[in-house]
């Protein structure tokens, strides 16, 4: 069986990135067996391991081409960091972070890494360094125009139908036709996805999910009419449900999958549940991308206290997925 080659980013190194990363890799054992390559700094990472008292050669890599054992190896990305700043946004590790990022999704992209594993980045610190896509899955959006933001945990699975976009905007798209088109990329995608069979309940925008247009039109008016003509190509989805109880029908059933029309309808629920151990899943790329649910967790960020779960979780579901494309 060949291995598959995973790329890991280190994230924001004024973050719990960097740390989580190493915790996670201080057990390798433990982990699926693959080509694992660190995308960042050995600067950084020998600062964080001096916190956590940890020592592990991480081997340097001149090519991912050159990556064929399962001992974790650093491919150095140059970026303009001589010092991360601990706890705080800022410039510097906004730049660095992303190089991390985009290196590695540009070796993914060549065919040179089945799978990508983002640790947390800073929005606040891109933006200080002029970068202006609002996340991992913003700029994956743009490469490709069919990326889904879905969260992975053994309790809940969540679609987002938008994803990092202001209430006002998100809920302009809430239109048939595009929901239309998400439903059939979303069963497209779900297919390269360890889920046999599934269900997807769409929940409703308004309260009650407009309780027969006394709340709100647009579940008759744009919702409904796409899942019927979903339902007739075959797409497995029902409702609108109300969104204070759709989420309860799919609490700890495997097979079951929310839609979400905006963000914070998804998220709020799936972080009350699983924000220790819940998975980012980006749909819809040529490769595997995960990551942890949580940010950059700043206020703990240099205090070795961070918990690894949700990372060891993103790189076990990144091994499970890219094992198919390898």
């Amino acid at each position: 069986m060949t291995l598959p080659k995973i790329g890991i980013t280190l994230g924001d190194p004024g973050g719990v990135g960097p740390e989580v990363v190493l915790k996670a890799f201080a057990s390798i054992h433990s982990l699926p067996k693959a080509h694992y390559i660190l995308f960042g700094s050995n600067d950084v990472l020998k600062k964080e391991q001096e916190i956590l008292n940890l020592d592990f050669d991480l081997p340097s890599l001149a090519s991912i081409k050159d990556a064929y054992q399962q001992h974790p190896c650093l491919y150095e990305v140059d970026s303009p960091l001589n010092s991360e700043v601990k706890g705080r946004p800022s410039k510097k590790n906004g730049q660095a972070s992303f190089r991390y990022f985009d290196t590695a999704v540009k070796e993914a992209q060549a065919g040179n890494l089945q799978g990508v594993v983002t640790a947390p980045v800073s929005k606040h610190s891109w933006n200080l360094a002029g970068i202006h896509w609002a996340g991992h899955t913003d700029f994956l959006s743009h490469l490709f125009p069919e990326a889904i933001m879905f969260f992975w945990s053994e309790e809940l699975k969540i679609a987002l139908y938008t994803h990092h976009l202001p209430l006002r905007e998100a809920l302009e798209r809430v239109k048939e036709g595009p929901l239309l088109e998400f439903f059939q990329i979303l069963q497209k995608e779900l297919k390269n996805m360890p889920l046999p069979d599934y269900e997807l309940f769409m929940a409703g925008l308004n309260p009650h999910a407009g309780e027969e247009g006394l709340m709100g039109s647009e579940e008759g008016d744009e919702i409904l009419p796409a899942i019927k003509t979903a339902k007739k190509i075959g797409i497995p989805i029902s409702g609108p449900y109300p969104p204070d109880t759709v989420f309860r029908k799919a609490l700890n059933h495997p097979d079951k999958i929310v839609i979400a029309l905006y963000h914070d309808q998804g998220l709020i629920p799936f972080k009350i549940l699983a924000f220790e151990k819940g998975i980012n899943v980006t749909l819809g790329l040529p490769f595997v991308r995960t990551s942890p649910c949580h940010g950059t967790a700043f206020d703990i960020a240099g205090k070795g206290v961070a918990d690894p779960e949700s990372m060891i979780g993103a790189i076990e579901l990144a091994h499970r997925l890219a094992s198919a494309l390898s």
